[in-house]
């Protein structure tokens, strides 16, 4: 049964990097592609390094792990989880 309760985004970066752009513009693709599924995106100021991407709480991606996200790596991986089966048309060729 689908959750009455839009999903939620979460995008951790590292101030000391000043990567807030890049968290942005993460944030403002995800929220283009997703703006029905999606009922929150947060950007959270972090250290130490870090760019994390949560989907209701659950990491998708770690920069520590996985080096920095394409735009369209982290799609599919929001979509297989706030909307399966959905198409992401040209990019995901």
């Amino acid at each position: 049964m689908p959750s009455a309760n839009p999903h939620r985004v979460q995008i951790e970066y590292c101030t000391q990097c000043r990567w807030l752009p890049r968290a942005a513009w993460l944030a403002q693709e995800l929220l283009t592609t997703f703006e029905t599924e999606l009922g929150e995106l947060s950007l959270k100021p972090g250290t130490g390094g870090v760019f994390v991407v949560r989907v209701d709480d659950e990491v998708v991606w770690d920069r520590r792990e996985q080096g920095f996200p394409e735009p369209t790596a982290v799609k599919r991986l929001v979509r297989d989880r706030v909307a399966p089966g959905r198409s992401l048309g040209h990019s995901e060729r």
